[in-house]
């Protein structure tokens, strides 16, 4: 049984919180929030606290907090030599307070606190200072709650956190310029759901650079020149002009021959 202090009211910890409370081989023996309110509707399933100097003793204490706060909480901690780990993406395993014992629980994926996580369908990144001691704890914890465990340096981590946002922040919003293109002339959205879980699932049997498709990539300047001239949102053009030539950029010896195959006909 690994006994957990859970610090931190946001979206990740509410996730965390209940995965721990659903496996068996995890206790979560209380819950740390400055601000108690988000956490009254657990009060009868975990012991709630606001008080730092009250947290009660467990193998490990998670700072699920923002990435700001880690360095102060951490140092604020009441106690030295236990197990802390942050669940941050980009913030250095270093920020924690050098008198703990320091890791990394960092779960890849996005979180929505009405929106129900399969954590078996989340990888775990863990990292920690000291490897033969820790890096087991924060393993079993990961697989207590039905996720695969990967050690990941913080180099590697870093840039797994950058890969993130370009794959879930960036893809979204550009989800949300095509809601706005398709509601400019009364299209339903909903028509290019099947295109979106499509694209997104020929990524298990392709690379992104071999699933690629498209006018950029077959240097259809007809058609592009077709979209730039629809588009009425001169930012939709500005961002539809840089991934063709991003695309362009990756592809261009394909765009190349298809030039020279042009300019031969």
């Amino acid at each position: 049984m690994i006994s957990v202090v859970l610090l931190g009211a946001g979206n990740v910890a509410t996730h965390l919180f209940k995965a721990f409370n659903k496996a068996i081989e995890v206790s979560v023996n209380q819950w740390y929030s400055r601000n108690l309110k988000p956490l009254e509707s657990y009060k009868n399933l975990v012991n709630i606290t606001d008080d730092l100097t009250k947290l009660q003793d467990a193998d490990l204490y998670i700072l699920a907090v923002s990435d700001d706060a880690v360095s102060d909480i951490s140092s604020q901690l009441p106690f030295e030599n236990r197990l802390v780990v942050h669940t941050s993406g980009s913030v250095s395993m270093y920020d924690i307070d050098k008198k703990h014992k320091r890791g990394v629980f960092y779960p890849l994926q996005t979180f929505s606190k009405d929106a129900d996580v399969d954590f078996s369908q989340v990888p775990l990144c863990i990292e920690a200072l000291n490897n033969k001691e820790d890096r087991p704890i924060l393993k079993k914890l990961a697989k207590a709650i039905g996720s695969q465990p990967h050690k990941v340096n913080s180099d590697q981590r870093a840039a797994l956190h950058v890969a993130a946002v370009f794959v879930n922040n960036f893809t979204n919003q550009i989800y949300r310029i095509a809601h706005e293109i398709t509601e400019s002339q009364g299209a339903e959205f909903d028509l290019l759901k099947p295109l979106i879980k499509e694209t997104a699932r020929k990524l298990d049997d392709l690379s992104p650079f071999m699933a690629q498709t498209g006018p950029a990539k077959r240097n259809d300047k007809k058609t592009l020149k077709k979209h730039i001239k629809a588009l009425e949102d001169q930012h939709h053009k500005a961002i539809y002009e840089l991934l063709t030539k991003s695309i362009q950029k990756t592809h261009g010896s394909l765009i190349r021959r298809v030039n020279n195959s042009n300019k031969n006909n």
